[in-house]
């Protein structure tokens, strides 16, 4: 199913604010910093080292349009002394000689132009589309924490806007350098053959445009960087504010307005970024062009005076060298918008750099092995404590000491208080955080010493929040195992009591669902995702309050399909609904980031402790001291099979 991408859920108390891998002014440091050229000309060579045989040829290309590119005007000059106007006439077969090799020559050079062209644009478009990809299979490394610190906005921001805007750079640097670099030279070999006193005139003033450049650059890269940090935040406030998610809470809230004079003011943030960095280098570049302008009237001059003084300078000597005086110029030129390109650039290649650089906190170690078959399905948490990363210092750990075994095929349920730490147990087991103490064992071993492929491939995971992509039933379900029959499929979907509704469709299983799963209900999406899991057949299945947005006669239905889904397997529910997990075959209590009591439904009842009162307080039924409980116009519970 192209275009899907797995999503994991944001713990409870984790903001979702901006990324924050450094700090505000270390990223500004940064960013000030990133347009060090030969430290980014170092960076961005390695990109193209895996097209070292496509460049090669387009350097070879390049080096011979430059040097085809100065013999016109050299055979200007013989035209016009040779052939129109030698002391005897002028001579037409000589003329007929240099404008055939002029015509070829120029023929030649377009052909060459064409292929290079070619050429510097594939190899370019390869490196930019290997960056995006290489950049994405990074973040796709990145620990849960990561994405919980930072904007979605952001993170598309950084592949669209920033690779995208260092494309010319990456399509044409390397060509334009290298051909800019040979026509200068070989143009100003010319200019010397031609008059050195010309060609001393023409470049006097060069140094000049090279440290006005240089300040333009420094400017415009500050811009960039500007306008990026821009960009980012529009991304961010169209992801947050145009979902489906966000449209329903602005509607819910009367906040239409609110959001539109948000992303207006960001808007005309960028408006006047962009025409800032449009204008900040045109005060250069028309300095550049009256220099352009000025220079041949002042070599005519110059050459007036050496006249005067009888220095021979013929007329096609004057036509040659201010013809070739252009093609020094505009490959100068062209050098000089080069190196502001990658001054201005440099902002975006530090924002890209800086992901890549980034090292995943949760990675396999060296040798990791894949999960045992032997101890399958058993999970053992030996006096595990964990603490969120942007937890305050002072806060208490989220689990203090947690020891608990869950035996192959056993159904485990974690019950208690809002904010006890429930949900970090479930993270902690298929690795989305590592540990601060103690050991997660998966099947005897370590989770840290697994493979992560092959430790999630055993752990199926089905929480409060479904997330459905924006496809078809099938291709949601085939998320799981893409290489899924039709038989299967129906199969997981009975298993999980919604192959009826499916079929009720007027396109079954080609249905597709929606932005989220939108066009069906939270009972629908939460069997739908329950056949998902089913479908991948895991070892073990961690249900995360799968039926606590739900109503009764969903919930029940819902439940149902979870009772199947965990028969056979090892199962452990994170549970707010005490009703949901009576049959558990053990229950533990959490409060405050500890087990504080533990035993079946009827033990836990008849110790009268914190179990007993969340069973009171949701149920209306007080426990008596032997286990038995009498209604107070309570609910009967369910009870697993």
């Amino acid at each position: 199913m192209s275009g899907i991408r797995a999503s994991a859920g944001v713990p409870a108390g984790v903001g979702r604010g901006a990324m924050r891998p450094l700090d505000a002014d270390a990223q500004r440091r940064a960013n000030a910093e990133a347009p060090r050229i030969p430290h980014l000309l170092a960076r961005i060579g390695e990109l193209f080292r895996p097209h070292r045989g496509a460049l090669v040829l387009t350097v070879a290309l390049v080096l011979v349009s430059a040097g085809l590119s100065v013999l016109p005007p050299l055979l200007t000059k013989l035209a016009f002394d040779d052939g129109l106007f030698p002391p005897g006439g002028p001579n037409v077969r000589v003329l007929l000689v240099l404008v055939g090799a002029m015509v070829g020559l120029w023929a030649l050079s377009a052909a060459l132009g064409v292929w290079q062209t070619y050429l510097t644009a594939t190899v370019g478009n390869r490196v930019m589309g290997e960056l995006r990809l290489r950049l994405f299979a990074h973040l796709e490394r990145m620990e849960l924490a990561f994405f919980t610190r930072t904007k979605t906005g952001v993170i598309q921001s950084r592949l669209q806007n920033d690779v995208g805007g260092v494309a010319s750079v990456l399509s044409n640097t390397v060509s334009s350098v290298i051909g800019n670099t040979v026509t200068v030279l070989a143009a100003l070999v010319s200019m010397l053959v031609l008059s050195w006193q010309l060609t001393v005139v023409a470049v006097v003033l060069l140094p000049v445009l090279v440290l006005a450049q240089r300040r333009v650059g420094q400017v415009r890269a500050r811009i960039a960087t500007r306008t990026q940090e821009s960009l980012s935040e529009m991304s961010a406030i169209t992801q947050e504010s145009l979902s489906v998610s966000g449209i329903l809470l602005a509607k819910s809230f009367g906040r239409q307005q609110a959001e539109l004079a948000r992303y207006a003011g960001e808007n005309r943030n960028q408006i006047a970024l962009q025409v800032r960095q449009t204008m900040s280098g045109q005060w250069f570049f028309a300095l550049v062009n009256v220099f352009l302008s000025v220079v041949p009237a002042v070599v005519y001059l110059v050459a007036a005076a050496l006249i005067l003084r009888h220095v021979p300078v013929t007329a096609g000597t004057i036509v040659a060298f201010t013809t070739v005086q252009a093609r020094l110029m505009f490959p100068l030129l062209g050098l000089l918008r080069v190196a502001l390109d990658l001054q201005t650039s440099g902002a975006l290649f530090a924002r890209i750099f800086e992901y890549l650089d980034l090292v995943p906190a949760i990675a396999d170690r060296p040798g990791a092995r894949e999960v045992s078959r032997e101890l399958l399905g058993r999970v053992e948490f030996d006096r595990v404590s964990f603490r969120y990363p942007d937890a305050p210092p002072t806060a208490p750990p989220t689990l203090d000491s947690v020891s608990f075994t869950v035996e192959p095929g056993q159904y485990v349920a974690f019950v208690g208080p809002s904010g006890a730490g429930k949900t970090t147990i479930s993270y902690l087991l298929p690795r989305l955080y590592d540990v601060a103490d103690g050991r997660v064992l998966f099947a005897g071993d370590d989770v840290r010493d697994l493979q992560q492929v092959s430790l999630v491939r055993h752990i199926g995971l089905v929480t409060q929040e479904t997330y459905l992509f924006h496809a078809s039933i099938a291709d949601n379900l085939r998320y799981a195992r893409p290489d899924a029959s039709d038989a299967e499929l129906e199969a997981a979907a009975r298993a999980a009591h919604i192959h009826d509704t499916i079929a009720r469709f007027p396109d079954g299983y080609d249905t597709v669902v929606g932005e989220r799963g939108y066009r069906l209900s939270g009972g629908e999406k939460q069997r739908v995702a329950i056949a998902r899991v089913l479908l991948a057949d895991p070892a073990v299945l961690v249900l995360d309050e799968a039926t606590s947005a739900l109503d009764t006669i969903s919930e029940r239905v819902v439940q149902a399909a979870l009772d199947a889904a965990a028969t056979g397997r090892t199962t452990i529910a994170i549970a707010h609904r005490l009703s949901t997990i009576v049959g558990a075959d053990r229950i533990h209590v959490v409060s405050e980031g500890r087990i504080v009591e533990s035993g079946t439904h009827a033990e836990l009842l008849a110790a009268d402790g914190v179990y007993a009162r969340l069973w009171e307080q949701q149920t209306g039924v007080a426990a008596t001291p032997r286990g038995r409980s009498h209604p107070k116009g309570g609910a009967a519970g369910l009870v697993r099979p």
